[in-house]
């Protein structure tokens, strides 16, 4: 049994990105696991716990709306949201 969280039994999380990826029409190859959690970690230390799904929300919008820099600024945004 493999020590990663994300593989846990019944949270297979690259399993489940493969699986909503098709039902959705992405290319999984598109998403960056680990830089979409650490990008939600910095929100949720630095803004607030509940502000990790809004804010991926409004990320995947302006993705969507052909912003190419999405996570770099969430990022940038979130560390200085503490530090301001």
């Amino acid at each position: 049994m493999s020590e990663d969280p994300r593989r846990a039994p019944g949270a297979d999380l690259p399993a489940w990105v493969a699986h909503i990826a098709a039902e959705l029409g992405v290319d999984p190859s598109l998403v960056d696991v680990d830089r979409i959690l650490g990008v939600a970690g910095d929100v949720a230390h630095s803004v607030a716990r509940p502000a990790v799904p809004v804010t991926m929300l409004i990320a995947g919008l302006a993705l969507a709306g052909g912003r190419t820099d999405v996570l770099d600024v969430v990022e940038r945004e979130a560390q200085a949201w503490v530090a301001g």
